[in-house]
């Protein structure tokens, strides 16, 4: 196990029922493997990521997708198709397939590494 790797979201991750669960599991290996400045926690009954702040909190109830909110996407500098919403502070990123991970990890670990580089300021 990875250091930014944390063993209560083991423990959610083999609970969970949902059909998105090989999603979940899939962007959460993407996002921990290729960023391990990032970490991860349970909050909200659910796994979060962390950096110097909350990131982005997975949304467990979704059935049809794989639903990540950033809590404070708004702020996140960059050009991000798939962050959607319009609200105040919060930003929603969905994956509905393995495949459709597969085109937009590199935008979703941009967003990642923007969070990042804009906490490191």
């Amino acid at each position: 196990m990875s250091d930014n790797r944390n063993g209560q979201v083991d423990l959610w991750l083999a609970g969970y029922d949902n059909p998105m669960k090989p999603v979940v599991a899939a962007i959460r290996e993407r996002v921990l493997d290729e960023l391990p400045q990032v970490s991860e926690a349970i909050k909200w009954q659910s796994p979060t990521f962390i950096y110097k702040g909350n990131i982005a909190s997975f949304f467990p109830k979704s059935k049809s997708h794989a639903s990540l909110m950033f809590h404070k996407g708004a702020i996140i500098a960059g050009d991000f198709p798939n962050l959607e919403g319009d609200g105040k502070e919060a930003r929603t990123f969905k994956v509905k397939s393995l495949d459709d991970l597969e085109g937009k990890a590199d935008e979703l670990l941009a967003i990642f590494r923007a969070w990042c580089a804009m906490r490191d300021q």
